[in-house]
């Protein structure tokens, strides 16, 4: 429910365009920066957040985390204020970088070693089911009530799981101050650096598609079918998660690198379609399916090398999968103005190449040779 209520906090302001550019009298470019700032939020405060919260106990940081939702989607629910608008997205995405980074460790505390993956995997359901489903119902939601019930909403469910989380959830204790690595100590554990790059390669790759799909649907002649597209997308990424909850964790190793063969024959397919409809839904399907364990396959990668310090581990890997969103949508931009859709699969396949060559590469910590 938090990666749910994160992810669409995050993303509902892109399907609800024309509805907040109306309702707040700016165009839609401006409405398009709440997402920016979001990811802003992230990146700047998701490491030195963490690093500062390591000794506290770990559900009063959940706590704190997911209150800055409910702050933030409730002042964007009242707000005719666009500045202010702005001020409560970068808070949501502080929120959102704090929990990202205690999400994976959280799970993972919860259940039996052996049992780690599958833990991870399940609490990261809420990110293909918020993209698949929660998006497309809100966006609807949103023209049939208005863009500020939607907003409302996820306060109240925020709010909701607060209650949850206070009642149901296991507290923690955090790290003695003899305990706690600094970040550059976790930085530079055995395995770390490259899992973080395999995470930027793959998680950029991924991002140059879908920040851009529309108009390489466009020049595909399916302009109209983005919806229908990005549903096969998000269907999909559900069976990838599934598959990766049952597999993870006796095929962590074998998974990652199957997972980034698949998006590198979609990426090939997807070249090579033309405007053929039932190819380009065929290579979207095996690209949701590709990605859907990604983000469970990284962190349980992420957490099992750095033990103890997996929180810290983590905000590294919030703050490079939001480099990598960023670069996606600077990297796209230029390939789509200098030299069309066209030159997405060759970009892509050299972006997963360097992901495959890595994770071969890899072998003693993190994506372990006997996984």
């Amino acid at each position: 429910m938090a990666a749910f209520i994160t992810i669409l906090t995050e993303a509902l302001p892109a399907g609800l365009l024309p509805q907040m550019g109306a309702g707040l009298s700016i165009s839609e470019a401006l409405v398009g920066q709440l997402v920016t700032v979001y990811a802003l939020g992230s990146l700047l405060t998701a490491i030195p957040l963490t690093a500062a919260t390591q000794g506290m106990r770990r559900r009063p940081v959940l706590l704190a985390a997911i209150a800055g939702f409910v702050i933030a989607n409730t002042v964007t629910t009242l707000s005719a204020s666009y500045p202010l608008i702005l001020v409560a997205r970068f808070v949501a995405g502080v929120a959102a970088g704090l929990l990202w980074a205690l999400l994976a460790g959280y799970a993972a505390r919860m259940v039996p070693g052996h049992l780690q993956g599958r833990a991870i995997a399940i609490a990261m359901v809420g990110t293909p089911l918020a993209l698949s489903l929660g998006v497309p119902a809100g966006t609807w939601l949103g023209t049939w009530l208005g863009w500020r019930v939607c907003f409302g909403i996820m306060s109240l469910l925020a709010l909701a799981l607060m209650v949850l989380v206070r009642v149901r959830v296991p507290d923690f204790p955090g790290q003695a101050r003899g305990q706690r690595l600094s970040l550059a100590k976790v930085f530079t554990m055995p395995g770390i650096r490259p899992m973080l790059f395999v995470v930027l390669t793959y998680v950029l790759a991924h991002n140059i598609l879908y920040t851009y799909i529309a108009p390489y649907l466009a020049a595909a002649g399916m302009g109209q079918r983005t919806d229908l597209v990005l549903l096969d997308f998000g269907i999909a990424s559900l069976a990838g998660i599934w598959i990766t909850g049952v597999l993870i964790d006796r095929h962590l190793r074998r998974l990652s690198l199957v997972c980034t063969l698949l998006f590198a024959v979609a990426a090939l397919w997807l070249g090579m379609a033309g405007n053929h409809a039932a190819a380009i839904y065929l290579a979207t399907a095996v690209w949701g399916l590709s990605f859907g364990g990604a983000a469970s396959l990284f962190q349980t990668a992420l957490a099992k090398t750095a033990g103890a310090a997996a929180d810290v581990a983590q905000s590294m890997l919030v703050t490079t999968w939001n480099l990598a969103i960023a670069g996606g949508g600077v990297i796209g931009g230029v390939l789509i103005e200098h030299a069309g859709v066209a030159a997405f699969t060759p970009a892509l396949l050299v972006l997963l190449a360097a992901t495959y060559i890595t994770l071969l590469c890899t072998r003693r910590h993190g994506f372990t040779a006997s996984e």
